[in-house]
């Protein structure tokens, strides 16, 4: 049995196994490294297996390689929709859940649905799929995991805006990486494999850089690896590791919060653990003394954590430091994030005399304390 078989053969048992939809994900370093293309190699081999396999939104992007894998495998037609004067397909969530096939293939996780649609974005239609039992199978580049996303902005220069949160991709049954060497990608690309050979110089010359391509290989790895270490924690019991549980603490600063939920975001989801976000109003922060722009920054700050699977606090003291060791020990937090001293945070903890005290209790209840660059 070759090794795609055997990976059909696993994910038909899971889909035995429960009622509530199974979820795979493909995910890759970029565009073009074959995503889709072996989305569609998996449905011809379910259909083999006797599966109803449908396509609800597949995006070949006219590779003739991927396109030609369309044949045979039924499409649950394209919503049509105006906007802006513009006639636009979007995949049409109602009529795949009228169908309701066993297994639905749904490319490019992280759109943005058009303006009117039940949910805003695709992933959510997904998420809907799977709660009415229908099982998917979808794809998506790591550029778009949202707590990566500085990290991408470091390494491309691209400010990826279509973004999913790293739950959904927690809530995965499977996650496989379709992965090449750089040499590969940019081969594929100069044979006009994944663009139109009009952009591909382009291309060259900006995204599809060796030196880029192997970083972002980097994190597509590490992402993977991490969801296998995450299913051998929660499938395989043993008592004797400690159950991280991680706090973020974050101020007014918008930029310098959201790094620290996105870092701390990365840090739960490698442990596989439940992690907080406080925020510590002191008087002078109070609604009607801090700008309206900085109260809408914070408020996108805590819908960032709350999408990224964090648990939102606010509390309302003078004294930062003893509320961050009260919430500390009364959520049994394991390890507390905050940014590092030049923060406006950190310098309110410096000028009260209890932070040797919150240092010395988050010790003494072997909490450790992560200060994030």
């Amino acid at each position: 049995m070759s090794e795609r078989e055997q990976s059909v053969e696993h994910f038909l048992n899971l889909i035995r196994k429960s009622r509530r939809g199974k979820f795979k994900i493909y995910i890759g370093m970029s565009a073009g490294v074959g995503k889709t293309f072996r989305m569609l190699q998996e449905a011809h081999s379910l259909m083999r297996n006797g599966a109803d396999v449908q396509i609800g939104y597949i995006e070949t992007h006219n590779r003739k390689e991927t396109h030609d894998l369309l044949a045979g495998i039924p499409v649950i037609e394209r919503k049509h929709t105006y906007y802006k004067g513009k006639e636009l397909e979007e995949m049409d969530l109602q009529a795949i859940l009228n169908v309701h096939p066993d297994i639905v293939l749904v490319d490019e996780l992280a759109h943005t649905n058009i303006e009117g649609s039940k949910h805003e974005k695709r992933w959510q239609d997904v998420l809907e799929l799977l709660d009415a039992g229908i099982n998917v199978i979808s794809a998506v580049n790591i550029q778009h995991i949202e707590s990566l996303h500085e990290d991408v902005l470091k390494i491309t220069g691209v400010d990826v805006k279509e973004r999913i949160p790293d739950r959904v991709l927690q809530l995965a049954d499977e996650v496989v990486n379709i992965d090449l060497t750089s040499d590969e990608l940019i081969d594929r690309l100069r044979e006009g494999k994944i663009y139109h050979p009009s952009k591909i110089d382009t291309a060259l010359r900006n995204f599809f850089q060796s030196e880029k391509i192997l970083q972002l290989r980097e994190l597509a790895l590490k992402e993977v690896a991490s969801q296998v270490e995450r299913k051998v924690d929660t499938e395989v019991v043993n008592d004797k590791l400690r159950h991280e549980r991680f706090l973020a603490c974050i101020s007014t600063n918008h930029e310098t919060a959201k790094m620290i939920i996105r870092k701390t975001a990365r840090l739960a989801s490698y442990y596989n653990s439940k992690w907080y976000v406080l925020y510590v109003q002191t008087p002078k922060e109070g609604a009607n003394r801090i700008k309206l722009s900085v109260q809408r920054h914070l408020i996108n700050n805590f819908k960032t954590a709350t999408e990224l699977g964090g648990e939102v606090l606010q509390i309302k003291s003078r004294n930062v430091p003893a509320e961050i060791a009260r919430v500390a020990e009364e959520k049994h937090i394991t390890t507390v994030c905050i940014g590092k001293p030049r923060l406006r945070l950190w310098k309110i903890i410096l000028k009260t005399n209890v932070f040797n005290q919150l240092l010395g209790k988050l010790s003494a209840s072997d909490i450790d304390v992560i200060i994030l660059s």
